[in-house]
């Protein structure tokens, strides 16, 4: 069988806020979040194949390809259609895992919008966004395609404006594991240490906050220390459950510098905001 493969963007994402509201009896934690899409991406390549199979050419080591949310997101979109066809998949990791960046979920997004087009399945992407929150809570925002504040358990959008921004991300050599984060902010919460926030604060970085930052930066100090450094240049938060850390900055110029003063302490990049979804495509 030959095989055609198309290339298509996986953007990560950041948290520019991030307030814990509730808890649901399922145990899916509620939120209010505000996300914005970076110029830092994943690729995936995807080849639609004559028979029915899903496949992923390179797995990442230690994880089956049938746990592989990319391979999860084709076969239940086949399943959702009824389409005969299949696809090869390869996907080439730029975004850090387990950094609060959204890479598993965007690339599984990604999957389910390129394979809607080449299987010709004409859902809409409200249609995909039902079936992305069976994936994982983050991945309706990538087929809502905007910048998007986020409540529920993520699934409630509503498209945001943002100013042009670059950013500066730093990955502390940790792995956090979002079910312990959350496992252990709910402890807390039991435990009378914190509570659900119940007001929503203004929409700048510099002003935000992330409820799970405290309880990531004492479980994890190597996420404390990177913000810690950024702090010399500004008001940084931690992304999403973390590991990741990043400062925004009005100029690319200053962003840049501001990299390179820590880069050979800390391994990270400068990204830029996106207006949206690089495969947005305006409806």
């Amino acid at each position: 069988m030959s095989l055609v493969f198309h290339s298509f963007p996986a953007p990560a994402k950041l948290n520019l806020n991030l307030l814990i509201t509730g808890k649901r009896d399922d145990g899916y934690h509620l939120l209010d979040s505000d996300f914005r899409f970076i110029d830092w991406c994943d690729t995936i390549d995807i080849a639609v194949r004559e028979d029915d199979r899903i496949e992923l050419l390179n797995p990442i080591a230690g994880v089956p390809a049938d746990s592989d949310l990319t391979v999860r997101a084709a076969r239940l979109l086949q399943q959702a259609t009824g389409v005969t066809l299949g696809a090869s998949l390869r996907v080439h990791k730029r975004i850090p895992m387990g950094g609060g960046l959204g890479g598993g979920s965007s690339d599984a997004a990604t999957v389910l919008l390129a394979l809607n087009r080449l299987w010709q399945c004409g859902l809409s992407w409200e249609a995909l966004m039902q079936l992305g929150v069976q994936l994982g809570a983050d991945v309706p925002v990538f087929i809502f395609g905007r910048n998007a504040r986020a409540r529920g358990i993520g699934e409630q959008l509503s498209a945001i404006q943002l100013p042009q921004a670059w950013y500066v991300v730093l990955h502390p050599t940790v792995h956090v594991p979002t079910a312990v984060v959350f496992k252990e902010f709910t402890r807390q919460v039991l435990t009378g240490d914190i509570a659900f926030s119940i007001m929503r604060t203004l929409a700048t970085t510099q002003q935000n906050q992330n409820d799970l930052q405290g309880v990531v930066c004492k479980m994890y100090p190597a996420v404390e220390e990177a913000l810690s450094a950024l702090r010399q240049c500004g008001s940084p938060l931690m992304t999403g459950s973390g590991a990741c850390v990043f400062l925004e900055c009005s100029e690319e110029s200053q962003a840049k510098t501001v990299y390179q003063s820590l880069s050979s302490r800390f391994s990270g990049f400068v990204a830029k905001g996106l207006a949206a979804h690089p495969m947005f495509d305006g409806e």
